[in-house]
């Protein structure tokens, strides 16, 4: 997948594709639906499927001291959309200039003009232009004026539940991890970089990975059945979101324990899929009281995973399996 930064000097082989524009954090099942109705029409038309976004998100640039809780990260969506088959992303700064820009320039010098979009497909709650006043309804009458067709994703959702970033973030917060990846249609994940840690877990007989959180990633604090993957390889692990109120050290952080694993990884890009929550976050009245319990947390995480890998309830998603073979390399 090509990926373009910037709208101004476009290539010409990136110009005349069929776009789907929006922000799509999480990149659930309804951005989803947007994706393939553009690699539909671009079949249909013989060309390219893309996909548009902004970063940083219009939230955070209006909003830069409101911690935003970021769901996919730009290279976590980056790898998404790599494993939906798109040909090509176009990522605009969201910028003063873009801010600036009315609905009726941003169809005519972004869509039309420097990304001469054929086809642009868009969910039904999308806007666009200077205080968000452009419409799919103004946008699909310009692309009539302009040259460029529109099409208008319907909501998705299923068991009475639309899909949506803000429903995902919230089963995020309440420790559904279940409810999390049946809205995405593949295993939250994040992607970090190992930190040193205080050493306290290799301490206990359990040496932990240490991430750092995202700011405004609140994901519900406990231990949890986590699967991480490294080098080609997928590991299972225990692991711990919050700020181990034992010790009272105050700052959130992720730690990973790797069931069966030997080596050290500080330093190493990781990939963390979060499968289930086992328990909520406790204070203990000491360090061996505490590896008692991770020893049972261990073991907890265990059988969930071995179960997962016997059968995954995700897997007959199709991005969960795009990613698997990406991850895999079949």
């Amino acid at each position: 997948m090509d990926v373009i930064r910037g709208w101004r000097d476009v290539p010409a082989s990136a110009q005349g594709a069929a776009l789907a524009i929006g922000n799509f954090d999480g990149v659930h099942r309804g951005h989803q639906a947007v994706f393939r109705e553009a690699k539909r029409i671009a079949d249909v038309e013989g060309s390219r499927a893309g996909a548009v976004l902004f970063e940083p998100h219009p939230r955070e640039f209006f909003e830069p001291g409101r911690p935003f809780f970021h769901l996919t990260p730009l290279p976590l969506k980056l790898e998404l959309l790599r494993a939906l088959d798109l040909d090509q992303t176009v990522v605009i700064p969201f910028d003063q200039a873009l801010a600036s820009l009315s609905a009726d320039a941003f169809a005519r010098d972004v869509i039309a003009g420097a990304l001469r979009a054929s086809h642009v497909v868009v969910g039904y709650d999308f806007t666009y232009g200077r205080g968000r006043t452009g419409s799919t309804e103004a946008l699909a009458a310009l692309g009539r004026e302009l040259g460029f067709g529109v099409d208008v994703v319907a909501p998705k959702g299923a068991e009475g539940t639309t899909f949506s970033s803000s429903q995902v973030r919230q089963h995020l917060r309440d420790g559904e991890m279940q409810e999390t990846a049946h809205q995405l249609g593949y295993w939250w994940r994040v992607v970090e970089t190992v930190a040193p840690g205080a050493g306290r877990g290799k301490g206990l007989g359990f040496p932990t990975v240490n991430l750092p959180l995202g700011e405004g990633q609140d994901v519900a604090h406990g231990i949890y059945a986590l699967r991480v993957e490294h080098g080609g390889r997928r590991y299972h692990a225990a692991g711990y979101v919050g700020s181990r109120p034992t010790f009272g050290d105050g700052q959130p952080v992720l730690e990973a324990y790797l069931l069966d694993f030997e080596g050290d990884l500080y330093g190493e890009t990781i990939e963390i899929e979060f499968i289930a929550q086992l328990r909520g976050d406790h204070t203990f009245a000491s360090a061996d009281e505490l590896a008692v319990q991770m020893r049972k947390d261990c073991e907890a995480a265990r059988m969930v995973l071995t179960a997962i890998e016997t059968d995954d309830p995700m897997r007959h998603f199709p991005l969960q399996h795009a990613l698997e073979d990406l991850s895999t390399g079949s």
